[in-house]
């Protein structure tokens, strides 16, 4: 998932749920127990998901076949799901899953009843489903249905679509809402393959985390199939008024139809990125790499969801510039999707390597000087968080015991991670980490995988190999220690330096907005000099800003947030009433959190905040609901 401070352009998910939670900007947390970090690392079950009820030690999921209903008047999704499973530890007779809100109406196996039972109901985890087996049973089928509310799926009226004519639906199941629409194992380290029926109305189109047809009839029913195994929180699904264009020979968008063009524009270097991955970091796994593109509501930048990465509108800028996020999205096509996770302690073997994939990627693509600008603009955000969070919080394999899964999602795993593996890239050679990247994927695709077993891992085929170079204390420091480790790698961009010298000027008074030669800048360097920007200025500085470079009605999403942000901070009235659009019609946290967070700080703020949030609310997704209607209180 693609997750994004308020400063990245770099990354710009979920983390994230990326994602993947998932998008969001950080806040500081108490820790789960007030002991010494070292103290809380040594309790930790390494291995055991804190996370869910199920009990893949004893019984294990490996196939999935769905067979569900959408009902749009409603809001539930309702029908069967068989689950296939094996008995890991002999004489286990119960088979344990995760649900959220779930209607169950009765368990099945060849026809005959089954016994099950509902726990105790968790504010965080959901509720366990605990099913007796008899013996020889090996398949159970569930028949259930979801809550209007379910915390995984979004009903849009067509209202909230660009079409206007027909409703949308979409799921997120990153990190663990997968079970408020599928009584599953609902763990990153289930892997199972599926497959699944979907009945729509007969006018719309679903598409799935699966094989895709975009020549399938609409008839209202569509048929998937996901031959490899993937955990649970890559399941996905999207209904709508859906058309298809191709961008190459495995890739493709699929979109309402005002703006698929657009996006098939703004995406078209998708196949390239696609070759020059597979050249590096060996083949692509998974047949097919398309795009869903989906409305402005959808909460995060994007979701790796296999085969068909689920995408925000707000990255389509017209220039290509936020496209770092397509190449986020794609490389965790390897590092993610086929070696995955095994519990979101190790949420950074996710996304630490993904944005290190990511920054390669776009250096392939678009050359070195983007590279630069990006990695600078990512290593702010990575000090912000490190400013900002708790010790606790600053450790990429974080202790998550007791809490939400989604406060894994800051810019730790992500860039601290990614900064970790620029360090060992650095000091054994490009070529030779490259090697020990097409390896790793290889040794555990179709994994998921520790912490503790990357550890030794490397020790074995890296650490080993380059003794001089490389030592295991210092790479249990970056993992298991706060903070970013003295003499690691501080990224550089010469572009930025003559952004840097502009501002300067401009804030001495040596040089007038409009003299400012921003004819060739980038968004990186818009939003360099936007973010770096005292945090108060004078009313006469935002006129002048507003009036050379029109930053009120930017089109691009992210200078708009940055610019808007400002205006709250310095009460620049001019700007308030894109401030309300913008609030209104964008759902994605990354970019309307820090604005509602901001405008919370004054009472007038509050107001506007209230306002903008009771219009808007209807239209967000439950995740974004809940992650600010504090800020209105």
């Amino acid at each position: 998932m693609k997750f994004i401070h308020l400063k990245a352009i770099a990354m710009s998910v979920g983390l994230l749920v990326g994602c993947s939670q998932p998008e969001q900007v950080v806040t500081q947390s108490e820790p789960a127990e007030a002991q010494p970090i070292a103290e809380q690392q040594s309790k930790i079950e390494v291995g055991r998901d804190y996370h869910s009820f199920a009990n893949p030690e004893q019984i294990k999921v490996s196939h999935l076949e769905l067979d569900i209903t959408a009902d749009f008047a409603a809001r539930i999704l309702s029908g069967k799901a068989k689950l296939h499973f094996k008995r890991i530890s002999e004489g286990s007779d119960t088979l344990i899953l995760d649900s959220r809100e779930l209607t169950i109406s009765k368990v099945t196996s060849n026809g005959a009843d089954l016994e099950f039972a509902l726990g105790e109901t968790d504010p965080a985890l959901g509720t366990s489903i605990s099913i007796k087996l008899p013996a020889g049973v090996n398949t159970v089928t569930v028949s259930y249905q979801t809550s209007p509310n379910a915390s995984g799926v979004q009903w849009l009226t067509p209202e909230q679509t660009a079409g206007k004519q027909h409703p949308f639906l979409f799921t997120q199941a990153q990190a663990i809402h997968a079970r408020s629409f599928i009584p599953l194992q609902d763990s990153p380290q289930v892997r199972m393959t599926y497959d699944a029926i979907i009945r729509t109305p007969q006018e719309l189109v679903a598409v799935m985390s699966a094989s895709n047809d975009p020549d399938a009839e609409r008839d209202g029913v569509y048929e998937f199939s996901m031959p490899q195994p993937i955990p649970s929180y890559l399941i996905a699904l999207a209904i709508g008024d859906l058309e298809f264009k191709a961008m190459g020979k495995r890739t493709g968008v699929y979109a309402e139809s005002s703006i698929l063009e657009a996006a098939a524009a703004e995406f078209a270097d998708t196949e390239s990125m696609l070759i020059e991955t597979e050249k590096r970091f060996g083949p692509y796994s998974w047949d097919r790499y398309d795009l869903l593109i989906l409305p402005p509501s959808f909460p995060f930048g994007g979701m790796e969801n296999p085969r068909l990465s689920f995408i925000t509108p707000t990255v389509i800028a017209g220039d290509k510039s936020l496209v770092a996020l397509i190449a986020h999205e794609l490389a965790h096509s390897w590092s993610g999707n086929t070696v995955t996770n095994a519990t979101w302690r190790d949420l950074w073997l996710n996304e630490g390597f993904t944005t290190y994939l990511t920054y390669r990627i776009m250096e392939i693509i678009y050359g070195t000087d983007r590279f630069n600008m990006e990695a600078v603009l990512g290593y702010q955000d990575l000090q912000a968080d490190i400013t900002a969070l708790k010790p606790d919080d600053q450790i990429m394999a974080i202790d998550l015991r007791g809490r939400d899964p989604d406060d894994v999602f800051s810019n730790i795993p992500y860039e601290k991670g990614a900064l970790f593996l620029r360090e060992i890239e650095q000091k054994v050679g490009r070529q030779n980490f490259d090697q020990f990247l097409v390896r790793y994927f290889e040794d555990f695709a179709f994994e998921s995988i520790t912490t503790d077993q990357f550890v030794a891992y490397i020790q074995t085929n890296l650490i080993e190999k380059h003794p001089t170079q490389l030592n295991l204390n210092r790479i249990k420091q970056w993992i298991f220690e706060p903070g970013i480790p003295e003499d690691a790698p501080i990224p550089e961009s010469n572009a930025f330096v003559l952004v840097d010298e502009a501002r300067q000027d401009w804030l001495s008074g040596n040089l007038a907005a409009k003299d400012i030669r921003t004819q060739n800048w980038t968004v990186h360097e818009w939003l360099y000099f936007l973010n770096n920007l005292p945090e108060l200025l004078g009313e006469d500085q935002l006129v002048e800003l507003d009036s050379a470079f029109s930053l009120t009605q930017s089109s691009n999403n992210e200078i708009a947030h940055s610019w808007l942000l400002i205006s709250i901070k310095n009460w620049y009235e001019p700007a308030f009433d894109r401030l309300h659009n913008y609030l209104v019609s964008i759902g994605r946290n990354k970019l309307v959190k820090p604005l509602y967070r901001a405008l919370a700080d004054t009472e007038e703020g509050k107001v506007m905040a209230r306002k903008a949030f009771e219009q808007a609310k209807s239209g967000y997704h439950p995740l974004t609901v809940k992650a600010n209607e504090g800020f209105i209180q």
